[in-house]
């Protein structure tokens, strides 16, 4: 069978779920974007989600630090997803943290209907804990690319998100002035 013929008819072999993970300002959403114009650029009908809560660069549109972006729904649940178009081939969740735990379930479900479901965001919080549903998400995916940023104390590889302002909040929505990638033992310094 032809790449072609099997990309058209992908639905027949069924779809996939590839998680992309790791600290603030480590690339998860650029490389989420990068993915999705590829989708797009080979003709595939593409479905990009990302939370109602998560107004920091744009409403209507998913938008990496660097300020790439790529337009997107914003939705309310996880459940909401599942109520796209019916000709979708790929769907894009950006910042998957923040939905709710129906999240995996909602993944399987689109990807044994054969989408791909390509899915990123935090896999800690300011803690250093498991974010939301990152965990399950990570368990069920085909697969998964942790990325990592640098941490600005040593210029190390940091997988965390150091939280530069008080605040037990567990979600809190900020950027550089909010938070700062850090490595293991940076982190640890200030805990």
């Amino acid at each position: 069978m032809l790449f072609s013929e099997y990309n058209k008819n992908r639905r027949e072999f069924g779809g996939s779920i590839e998680l992309i993970c790791g600290s603030m300002f480590s690339g998860k959403t650029e490389e989420l974007i990068r993915r999705l114009k590829r989708a797009q650029i080979a003709r595939l009908n593409v479905e990009i989600f990302k939370p109602k809560t998560d107004v920091r660069y744009d409403e209507n549109a998913v938008v990496s630090h660097d300020l790439n972006s790529i337009q997107s729904t914003p939705v309310e649940n996880a459940s909401s997803i599942l109520l796209l178009g019916s000709n979708t081939q790929v769907v894009g969740i950006d910042e998957a943290q923040f939905f709710d735990e129906e999240l995996p379930d909602v993944c399987n479900k689109l990807a044994n209907k054969g989408i791909r479901v390509i899915v990123a965001g935090l896999d800690m919080d300011f803690l250093g804990k498991p974010f939301g549903p990152m965990p399950a998400i990570m368990a069920i995916a085909e697969s998964v690319t942790k990325v990592h940023a640098v941490c600005v104390v040593c210029g190390n590889p940091a997988l965390y998100s150091y939280r530069l302002v008080a605040s037990d909040s567990k979600i809190l929505l900020g950027e550089k002035e909010t938070y700062e990638p850090r490595c293991r033992v940076c982190y640890n310094l200030n805990q």
